[in-house]
């Protein structure tokens, strides 16, 4: 017998092999500025059981370098007793053996980071050429092969001269149409379109298959969003956002959920705002086995309960490195 416990997304943000770090800014997209982050991560296993597990292993998403979103200057990880597993994807992973952990104890991880966040704007002004033929394929939570999806992203797309202006249609559709609910869970695009309300889950799982089904490539991000603008406050949430390959342009950034609200209408359509920092890429990495941020397995042994805890703080750095 083992037990599997999964993190589960605040919010929550498919699977081709492509590595988005070879990604680079072209002539059309342009660095307006750039935000420094500390960003420290801490998880606990708290062992509440009289005995010890036979087998135990947790696996913990790792924030890296994802041209030309952001960079990752530093990261220290303790204990530095772990593997590097790396994923379908290319998201990074540290993954811990404590197996035999003791009754009565806790095995703390913590990990810390510098991240560079890179503002960016995307210039659709040329919006004709070559699509990948990569990042179309219909999955859990992103059926983008469904008759409802299919023809609603034909109706939204009707004269529409480009693609830009189509993926701008399908974001104008869900910032106008889906009513936001934080409901802790991914019902994925087909349930968005009912009355089941949505979070950014459903909000980025949407525009991804209407643009997917309109032969578009998109991709699937969950992340921290860093939201105090305060020099003594931090604050996050953990998020979901896509992104979508435009011609001439390549991968562009928007977020249907914060740009729901008229004053962020703007804003957040190819524009990357920098209070965003990817985690993981993908809305069903295999190494999460359908949980977020991080995944914990074990084999209970006699009489053990393995309670884990976890959570992040972001602080800013200033112009002086502080």
């Amino acid at each position: 017998m083992f037990i599997l416990l999964i993190s589960s997304l605040g919010c929550q943000p498919g699977a081709d092999s492509l590595n988005p770090a070879t990604t680079t800014p072209g002539s059309l997209v342009t660095i307006l500025d750039q935000r420094e982050y500390v960003v420290h991560q801490q998880v606990a296993l708290v062992n509440d059981g009289s005995g010890q597990p036979e087998k135990q292993n947790i696996w913990i998403a790792l924030i890296r370098d994802f041209s030309p979103y952001q960079q990752v200057p530093s990261m220290e990880i303790s204990p530095g007793d772990y593997e590097l597993v790396i994923d379908e994807y290319g998201n990074h992973y540290a993954e811990f053996d404590f197996s035999r952990q003791g009754a009565g104890t806790t095995q703390t991880i913590t990990i810390d980071y510098r991240v560079v966040v890179n503002e960016l704007s995307f210039d659709l002004s040329d919006c004709q050429g070559e699509l990948l033929d990569a990042f179309l394929q219909s999955e859990l939570h992103i059926e983008s092969a469904n008759p409802q999806i299919v023809a609603l992203a034909s109706e939204l797309s009707q004269g529409k001269d480009t693609v830009c202006q189509q993926v701008r249609a399908f974001y104008d559709y869900i910032g106008d149409n889906l009513v936001y609910t934080s409901n802790g869970e991914n019902w994925g695009a087909q349930a968005a379109l009912g009355p089941m309300g949505s979070d950014c889950t459903e909000y980025t799982s949407l525009l991804v298959a209407l643009s997917r089904a309109q032969g578009i490539p998109a991709r699937y991000f969950e992340g921290l969003l860093y939201l105090d603008e305060g020099a003594d406050a931090f604050a996050k949430i953990e998020h979901a956002w896509p992104d979508v390959y435009l011609p001439a342009v390549g991968w562009t950034a928007l977020d249907p959920t914060l740009g729901r609200l008229p004053a962020n209408h703007e804003t957040n359509f190819a524009h990357y705002t920098p209070n965003h920092i990817i985690v993981t890429m993908g809305v069903n990495p295999s190494v999460l086995r359908g949980s977020n941020y991080w995944t914990h397995l074990y084999w209970p042994g006699d009489s053990t309960t393995i309670r884990v805890d976890g959570g992040w703080k972001i602080e800013p750095v200033d112009a002086d490195g502080h």
